[in-house]
Order: C-alpha cells, then sequence, then structure tokens
C-alpha cells in the first residue's frame, strides 16, 4: 500500500506559479511510476506529466509543455509539480499517481495507476 498526499494548490492569477507536492508513505517510492492527472468541473480526468522511476525520464501533455516540470526526491519520497504561467484553463483539482510494477512514461491512461491521492484545488483568476 501507498498513500499519497497532495499538497499545494491554491488561487493564483493568470501568469503566475504554483508547486505541487505529493507525499508517499508506504513501501518504497522509488519503486513506482509517478504521475499527476487533473480534473475540471463536468470533465473527464486527464493525464498532465509522468516521471520513471528514477526520475530520469519525463513526459507530459501537450497543453502544458514548456510551462509545467515534474521531478521527485525519492530520499524524501515526493514527486512535485512546477506550474509556470499559469492560465484559467488550468483550473482543476489536481492528483498524483502512483503505479508499481513495470512503468514507462507515456502511460498516461488514469486506470493503469494503482493509488491516488485526494486531489488539491488549483484555481487560476483571469
Amino acid at each position: 500500500q501507498v498513500q499519497l498526499v497532495e499538497s499545494g494548490g491554491g488561487l493564483v492569477q493568470a501568469g503566475g506559479s504554483l508547486k505541487l507536492s505529493c507525499a508517499a508513505s508506504g513501501r518504497t517510492f522509488s519503486a513506482y511510476g509517478m504521475g499527476w492527472f487533473r480534473q475540471a468541473p463536468g470533465k473527464e480526468r486527464e493525464f498532465v506529466a509522468t516521471i520513471s522511476l528514477s526520475g530520469g525520464s519525463t513526459y507530459y501533455a501537450d497543453s502544458v509543455k514548456g510551462r509545467f516540470t515534474i521531478s521527485r526526491d525519492n530520499a524524501k519520497s515526493t514527486v512535485y509539480l512546477q506550474m509556470d504561467s499559469l492560465k484559467p484553463e488550468d483550473t482543476a483539482v489536481y492528483y498524483c499517481a502512483a503505479k508499481r510494477g513495470t512503468f514507462i512514461v507515456i502511460m498516461t491512461t488514469p486506470k493503469v495507476y494503482d493509488y491516488w491521492g485526494r486531489g488539491t484545488q488549483v484555481t487560476v483568476s483571469s
């Protein structure tokens, strides 16, 4: 079992920045591929970014590429999402997710992930 807790969400003006954190507890964090997803009201949960077990490989949705950066610190059992140049369309609840076993960064489908946090709200005002 892995427990995931997101933090760092909030209200920010367009063009601003936020850094989300996802702290993991339980089994060996470095054994899990990690992803960030988001869900806006009335929409399906969508992929944002993934990072490999070592942190050496990352992958981004086209909508956030060049603005968001995913990273992880295995010593702290934490994955981060640095969000810059935020837009109103980035408003959503952001979730982190963990996948055990075989992982490649193009695993962007929510259903393949084994554990989820409860999410943190990000609101970007225009």
